[in-house]
């Protein structure tokens, strides 16, 4: 059993999502968006991020974060800022002693929809199906919710490999990882 923090970083609007993994049984407990005060300069930006992702940990536990990685687009700028995002974020996890792991916006459709070049809404529709939520998150919580959903795929898969050591015609078979 491990308790997740998704984090979607933006340097306007954060998502973060946690589940609990049992197992292939996942669990939602909570998820949303940290709206980020863009009248302040990036300081303060970074430094809410910052605090209210450390708060996010303090009042859920989670044994493990993970958080998307960064998307080169068009805009370095924008890049560049949300570098910064996740950086803050990052060192919230890392203060308070989480191992972080990240995963490329692709492969978290992949893992959710079957398809790496799917639309939000698809993902929104599958955590929802998931989750077995009552309503569609919103989209940033919502990719929060798949980044972590997408880490309790990988962890369920590596640990039944890892634990995995099966026979085969009489013959000790082991998975690497």
């Amino acid at each position: 059993m491990a308790i997740i923090l998704g984090i979607d970083p933006g340097s306007r609007l954060t998502g973060f999502g946690v589940i609990e993994s049992k197992g292939s049984q996942l669990r939602y407990i909570t998820s949303g968006c940290i709206r980020i005060d863009i009248s302040k300069d990036l300081a303060f930006r970074l430094k809410q991020i910052f605090e209210c992702v450390t708060q996010l940990i303090k009042d859920n536990n989670p044994e493990e974060f993970v958080i998307e990685q960064v998307f080169m687009g068009k805009n370095a700028d924008s890049a560049l800022k949300l570098g910064q995002a996740r950086g803050s974020a990052i060192v919230a996890a890392a203060t308070q002693g989480l191992p972080v792991f990240e995963y490329a916006a692709r492969a978290v459709k992949q893992a959710v929809t079957g398809k790496g070049s799917a639309e939000k809404e698809q993902v929104q529709h599958m955590v929802q199906i998931l989750l077995g939520l009552p309503g569609k998150p919103q989209a940033d919580a919502a990719d929060a919710l798949a980044i972590a959903i997408t880490h309790a795929y990988s962890n369920h898969n590596l640990v039944a490999k890892a634990g995995g050591a099966r026979q085969k015609r009489g013959r000790l078979q082991s998975f690497s990882v």
